[in-house]
């Protein structure tokens, strides 16, 4: 597996669109996943694979002493407007979730949205995460699960582009034995499955939002060829058609994700 090739295209995949349009409406799980981990304000919190600083931001919010890191600087430039828009003090540096620029035991608390799931060494990026929380701190994960909205729309998209051979799903940060298997013996798992609501004006809306502004999608629509671009545009539209659980002509869109809480024990 070409790691290194795999993280230029993932670079580039995040910066297209507009991800902090899809991100900002991802605020609810930040703020319930920072009181899932029972934060302190003083305590030092490392939010990994930031984004535009959901996590990091409802941190600072508790008086924390936080920093964020993320792979692509556009998305750390919207984090730092954020931050200074709303007062908050919050630090944000360029980083990769494999390769943590932190020494060993740096952090009371890692978190990461929907983040360092998308990192393609799954085993690396957890034994990051373990490196720099402190014995008795705590990590705290929001993870897409694999029959989630999500799940099925990156195996539609994988369908008409295909991942590189050996990179496994990032979906797989959502199963509770996944975890196990990645964070090993010397941790505790709190991991209850939980949902939230997203709400679009039509399927049409939801699908043009995605192809718009979500790097995934934006970036297969671009790659693919008219007629394929279409064909993927209809299974999009089939796929929130089946998730949408509204009663009217609006999308209310189930997202099921894992919230886990994994307490360093050793």
């Amino acid at each position: 597996m070409d790691i290194p090739t795999i993280k230029q295209r993932q670079q580039a995949t995040w910066a297209a669109g507009d991800y902090a349009a899809v991100g900002t409406r991802l605020l609810l799980t930040a703020e319930l996943l920072c009181e899932a981990v029972d934060l302190r304000a003083g305590e030092r919190v490392l939010d990994v694979a930031c984004g535009n600083g959901n996590a990091a931001l409802a941190a600072a919010r508790r008086f924390c002493n936080v920093v964020g890191v993320d792979f692509v600087p556009a998305l750390l430039d919207r984090a730092r407007a954020r931050a200074h828009a709303e007062g908050l003090d919050a630090t944000f540096e360029e980083a990769d979730a494999e390769a943590l620029p932190f020494p060993d035991t740096s952090f009371d608390v890692v978190v990461s949205t929907c983040g360092a799931m998308f990192a393609p060494d799954q085993e690396q990026t957890a034994r990051e995460l373990l490196r720099v929380c402190r014995p008795g701190g705590r990590i705290g994960m929001v993870n897409w699960v694999p029959d989630s909205y999500v799940g099925e729309l990156f195996r539609t998209i994988s369908r008409y582009l295909p991942s590189p051979p050996g990179l496994q799903p990032p979906v797989l940060w959502g199963s509770q034995d996944r975890l196990r298997e990645l964070f090993g013996p010397e941790v505790t798992i709190s991991a209850p499955r939980r949902s939230f609501l997203w709400r679009f004006p039509s399927a049409d809306h939801q699908v043009d939002f995605f192809t718009t502004h979500y790097g995934p999608t934006n970036r297969a629509v671009a790659a693919l060829g008219a007629d394929r671009a279409a064909d993927l545009k209809a299974e999009m539209f089939d796929l929130v058609k089946r998730f949408n659980t509204s009663d009217d002509d609006t999308v209310v869109l189930r997202m099921d994700y894992l919230e886990a809480v994994i307490r360093r024990t050793g």
